[in-house]
């Protein structure tokens, strides 16, 4: 049943491929060879834009460690400065990623499940 399903959802995904293929003026003239490498570029492009992704989380933990070494004005502990640093950090992420759509949410005429959710992820990503 499972392999059943499979097929299924691989027959709804890009079986629409194929016909929008054999539909179109596409298939006389004989344009696979476009296809495949327009399908290579874009897994290209893709590596790329995941390599940068990667560099970008480098960024973040360089950003921590700047934190970490150069913004502590007090002479506090070290179990403190993780807390305060790892505190401020989640607030900023929270707001840059969850304060619009809430915000937006909250304009419309349904306030839905989803914002609900939002929050309690939010609180789970605030636990080690």
């Amino acid at each position: 049943m499972t392999l059943f399903h499979f097929f299924n959802c691989a027959a709804l995904t890009f079986g629409p491929h194929a016909v929008y293929y054999t539909a179109t003026p596409l298939s006389e003239y004989d344009t696979v060879g476009t296809c495949v490498k327009a399908a290579l570029v874009y897994l290209g492009t893709t590596l790329i834009k995941e390599l940068l992704k990667a560099f970008i989380g480098f960024l973040d933990v360089a950003g921590l460690y700047f934190a970490l070494t150069q913004l502590t004005h007090r002479n506090i502990s070290q179990n403190h400065k993780f807390q305060a640093i790892g505190l401020g950090w989640a607030f900023a992420d929270s707001l840059l990623h969850r304060l619009a759509p809430l915000w937006v949410g909250a304009k419309g005429l349904e306030f839905t499940w989803d914002y609900l959710l939002q929050g309690l992820e939010a609180n789970a990503n605030l636990d080690p």
